[in-house]
């Protein structure tokens, strides 16, 4: 059973900076990517940022050059970096991962719980 366990979200005023991560455990192979979405009230879960496991990085037009990902193999662990938050940026952030497991040998899509982010004016 895979699961993906996401920390570090929480208050914050506009200009602030947080700092999520999600780790992932279970009986994986391989992880091929991870990916932070998020969902505001009332809005569409839109993806935020990811990163392949070659290194290979995307970011939304709406975080970049405020948000890094970051990921760590040997754990299993994905980190956003978010700095300079604005208001607009308040949603629960959602970690993703691509992966095969010793059950599931084809990579499949799991999700973590979310984390909610709010950042004040």
């Amino acid at each position: 059973q895979v699961q993906l366990v996401e920390s570090g979200g929480g208050l914050v005023q506009s200009g602030g900076s947080l700092r999520l991560s999600c780790a992932a455990s279970g009986s994986i192979i391989s992880i091929y990517a991870m990916k932070w979405y998020r969902q505001a009230p009332g809005k569409q879960r839109d993806l935020v940022a990811a990163i392949t496991s070659d290194g290979i990085i995307n970011y939304a037009d709406s975080v970049k050059g405020r948000f890094a990902i970051s990921r760590d193999n040997s754990k299993d662990t994905v980190y956003l970096q978010m700095n300079s938050l604005k208001p607009e940026d308040t949603a629960v952030y959602y970690c993703n991962a691509v992966l095969a497991t010793v059950r599931q040998r084809v990579p499949s899509n799991y999700w973590g719980q979310g984390t909610q982010v709010t950042v004040s004016s």
